[in-house]
């Protein structure tokens, strides 16, 4: 599973996160987890595999915000019961 974080410039309220998020799940239907903060200028999601980073850049900046960056890494999902597991 990777984690995929967005830093988007020009939210300013929980509209602006909704309508970024409705943009995200448009070009990337399988995302889990989707979160945005306007206080923290970001947006994140889950997915199994790769995501086409231009299409989600486009598709934030169609929305009238900024896509910033992208960044990818791994996503280790995390339980109740992992605590204290390696």
């Amino acid at each position: 599973m990777l984690k995929t974080t967005v830093n988007v410039d020009g939210m300013a309220c929980g509209m602006c996160e909704a309508l970024v998020c409705d943009a995200i799940r448009k070009v990337v239907p399988e995302a889990k987890k989707l979160s945005a903060s306007h206080g923290k200028k970001i947006a994140s999601f889950v997915t199994d595999g790769e995501i086409d980073e231009n299409a989600v850049r486009e598709a934030i900046d169609a929305t009238g915000y900024r896509c910033l960056s992208i960044e990818t890494a791994p996503y280790e999902k995390k339980g109740l019961f992992s605590f204290g597991k390696k």
